[in-house]
């Protein structure tokens, strides 16, 4: 049985947060229906105070704010982006187009079509998150993407120049100064200076992914990825002020970020909250890793490391780090994550920022049903069909009439009877003068 030692507020409190949320986004996106880029307008200006005669960064500008970036900033971006590129090349190697012929005469095949126009959304009103350039406008680049337009909010009033050259350098054709629900919004329904996109892709906080939820079916999205989650799984070999330490490091992300530790060790459980109370008061970010830690820190002692996987995959989190002394056996044992890091030498950072797999990842429990961001979601899997053979395509004809009449579809039926007759001269009774 598991022992909690730190509990998160109650559900019904997010809850009540998110009701919130959702009234508000509701609001916005049918405020820019209805006004397009008037209300754009008047949304940046209440929530990010940025008014600029354009939203949208000339040639020029870009050019120009890349030109003030130093040197190794672009060269770490660079290197990053590469990394990226390259496991997204893997990915994308990965899917076999096919066609293969299954009767005489009747061919099946299956390709893969980039999705023509996506929306690269890179959080920023906190931070400069140069690292979602590289996740969202990189991998679509290497699926093909002929038209990824980039939006990116200014922080405090003033323009992320690395983040706009990590969005330049990823490769990205449009880049818009515009954040939150309002950029999320234009991207998908378009205004008389933005044109839709088909999919969009990328982080944010709870109102970019709630508007993400509501424009769901009008516009593709990658996947629902609110506030950062990260899920420590740790027993008696696990050092706590790694484990604190590492917490912290997502907890910084925003005061509803949950962090999470399930351990075997009550020592190593006690001491991690030990470590995160001592670390807590000295970090830059504590405003937001603090309020995180009280309300939506956890601390989870279990007896074995069954338990401990069990009560981990019913998390379903979006990062899950292992400090044990197998980490490798989380491939095993576990389901249910966005992404697993395994050993002491592995970090969640090293994934959102560093190492090349993607960090845009389900969060709220959608690990249950789906990964992260990755190539195959800018790729539509479509398929196709071929019959030449007219012994194949009256058997097929005759099989579909039969299929379709046990279903009362007889308009069915009879393009099946039309293929059959057409083939080999049967008989269609029910084409009478």
């Amino acid at each position: 049985m598991a022992t909690i030692l730190k509990h998160a507020v109650p559900k019904s409190e997010v809850t009540a947060s998110l009701d919130q949320v959702r009234e508000t986004v509701t609001g916005v996106i049918a405020d820019i229906r209805a006004r397009g880029d008037e209300a754009v307008r008047a949304y940046s200006e209440k929530f990010d105070k940025w008014s600029p005669d354009s939203f949208r960064l000339t040639d020029e500008e870009v050019e120009k704010i890349v030109a003030s970036v130093p040197q190794q900033v672009i060269d770490d971006i660079r290197f990053v982006q590469e990394q990226v590129r390259t496991f997204a090349r893997h990915q994308l190697d990965s899917l076999r187009e096919f066609e293969v012929e299954t009767l005489p005469g009747v061919r099946l095949g299956q390709k893969h079509i980039p999705v023509q126009a996506a929306g690269a959304y890179i959080p920023g009103g906190r931070y400069p998150l140069t690292a979602s350039a590289h996740m969202t406008i990189v991998t679509a680049k290497v699926a093909g993407v002929p038209r990824v337009v980039a939006c990116t909010p200014p922080i405090h009033g003033e323009i992320p120049a690395a983040t706009v050259a990590a969005m330049h350098l990823a490769g990205a054709d449009e880049i818009w100064l515009l954040g939150g629900v309002q950029a999320v919004a234009a991207m998908s329904v378009g205004t008389d200076t933005m044109r839709p996109v088909n999919l969009i892709a990328g982080p944010g906080n709870a109102y970019v992914a709630e508007a993400k939820r509501q424009l769901f079916g009008e516009v593709g999205i990658d996947l629902f990825a609110g506030p950062t989650e990260i899920l420590v799984l740790a027993d008696e070999h696990a050092d706590p002020f790694v484990c604190a330490v590492d917490l912290l490091s997502q907890a910084e992300h925003g005061p509803d970020s949950p962090a999470v530790l399930i351990t075997t060790s009550r020592e190593v459980a006690e001491k991690t909250v030990a470590e995160v109370e001592r670390l807590l008061p000295g970090m830059p970010t504590r405003d937001f890793a603090g309020p995180a830690w009280r309300e939506h820190g956890q601390v989870h002692v279990v007896d074995t490391l069954d338990e401990l996987y069990a009560l981990a995959d019913a998390f379903a989190f979006e990062h899950v780090e292992v400090l044990t002394a197998e980490p490798r056996l989380a491939l095993e044992r576990m389901t249910q994550y966005g992404a697993l890091f395994l050993g002491e030498g592995t970090c969640v950072s090293f994934g959102d920022k560093v190492i090349g797999t993607n960090h845009v990842l389900p969060t709220r429990g959608a690990a249950r049903y789906t990964g992260g961001l990755w190539v195959g979601k800018y790729l539509k899997t479509v398929t196709y069909q071929e019959v030449t053979d007219t012994d194949s395509q009256a058997l097929l004809g005759r099989l579909c009439g039969r299929a379709a009449r046990v279903e009362l579809f007889e308009g069915h039926a009879r393009s099946g009877d039309v293929r059959a007759a057409k083939a080999a001269g049967d008989e269609l009774p029910w084409n009478t003068p």
